[in-house]
């Protein structure tokens, strides 16, 4: 079976518009959490930190030549990132309408960021009718599909927070299964004023910019952005840019609580141990860790033990949400960018706004930008339900 290649990456985030502009920040350690971007309706936007694409959704429209009504600013977040990762992998017109191309993006909130608009329909506000095709999470991979004639495989996964890696599994099996030569996968998600205060119900959402495996952690950051990597057959990508090698990947769920993971991390250790299994390697050869990293009690502790449990000898680790904040549906997607630049650069990113150890457990993620020899990175997601995910990029 040939190997799994990727051939284009997009990216746009807190941090930058490109993955151009996501690589500086990383490597400057320039975080993009602020309070007050004013992009969303929420009176929490002024006091809590957030991690926010500072471009209007009018002028989102603009620069992308979306004049259709009721396109919703994740799905401009979208087609942004997907409309660079094509480009990068020089997909043609013709190959992106073959019947062997796939689509499958990822998303949590998806038009749920216009609730407030069906609201207003459903009272009898006619003028804003077109928010009702636009409210179900699936809008955002038909708009792409329709905008661009999509004939093949078209999917949306909604798992939380390991959404899109779940997307890339997914599209990993159709080119396995021979039911699609490439597949564009990815995620987006943008803030809402629904999905702030939901999370802030939760009574998860810090009052300062996180702190990912610190002692003295008080929360997470939400954040927009979105992600798109181009799958392909190695035999296909003759001549191409290939960025690394889907390895492995393996994902489990602890069904421990709809919000939590087991105090023993199962869900997380077995989804670890899979993906490991799957790509046929051994803990040891893993040379860095995309860590989860939410910032949150529960998380960072529970991620941490799984680690210990699963690894003799833990490698390098760091969470990059200090960075974009958590970006929910499209945070997959986007660390899975951030690896395969850990791999095509040979660097590591670090950990922002750590001080002190987690107490009983002691680990210290990396704290500084550097460089060294990286062959294997693992990326780690898990989500609300228990549903976690793990995927190992490889040097191709």
């Amino acid at each position: 079976m040939d190997r799994i290649v990727v051939t284009g990456i997009g990216v746009i985030s807190a941090i930058g518009h490109s993955v151009a502009e996501n690589h500086t920040a990383l490597v400057q350690g320039k975080t993009g959490i602020i309070k007050g971007g004013g992009n969303f309706p929420s009176r929490y936007s002024g006091l809590l930190p957030f991690g926010e694409v500072l471009t209007g959704t009018q002028e989102l429209k603009t620069k992308l030549g979306v004049t259709e009504p009721g396109v919703t600013r994740t799905t401009l977040l979208a087609l942004h990132a997907f409309n660079e990762a094509i480009a990068d992998a020089r997909l043609t017109q013709n190959e992106l309408t073959a019947a062997d191309t796939a689509l499958v993006g990822a998303t949590t909130v998806g038009g749920m960021c216009l609730t407030d608009e069906l609201y207003a329909n459903t009272h009898g506000d006619a003028e804003h009718i077109e928010y009702v095709k636009s409210y179900d999470y699936a809008s955002v991979n038909l708009y792409i599909q329709t905008r661009y004639g999509i004939t093949g495989v078209i999917n949306t996964l909604n798992t939380a927070c390991s959404s899109s890696a779940n997307a890339i599994m997914y599209g990993c099996r159709l080119i396995k299964n021979g039911l699609a030569n490439r597949v564009i996968v990815g995620g987006a998600d943008s803030l809402a004023k629904f999905t702030v205060n939901g999370f802030n119900a939760l009574r998860i959402l810090s009052d300062e910019p996180c702190a990912p495996f610190d002692q003295n952690r008080k929360g997470l950051n939400l954040g927009e952005g979105a992600a798109f990597l181009v799958l392909e057959k190695e035999a296909d990508a003759t001549g191409k840019k290939i960025y690394a090698e889907v390895s492995g990947y393996g994902n489990a769920n602890d069904a421990y609580h709809p919000s939590s993971l087991s105090p023993e991390g199962d869900g997380p250790y077995l989804a670890m141990k899979n993906a490991l299994d799957n790509a046929g390697l051994k803990p040891a050869d893993i040379d860095f860790i995309n860590a989860h990293g939410t910032g949150t009690e529960n998380n960072d502790e529970v991620e941490s033990r799984a680690m210990l449990r699963l690894f003799n000898t833990l490698p390098g680790f760091a969470s990059t949400k200090g960075f974009t904040g958590h970006t929910l549906g499209a945070a997959s997607a986007i660390e899975a960018v951030y690896s395969i630049l850990n791999i095509d650069r040979q660097e590591l990113y670090p950990n922002l706004n750590f001080n002190e150890p987690i107490t009983d457990i002691g680990l210290e993620p990396v704290q500084a930008y550097n460089t060294g020899t990286i062959k294997h990175v693992m990326s780690n997601s898990f989500g609300f339900g228990g549903n976690c995910t793990s995927l190992i990029f490889s040097k191709a």
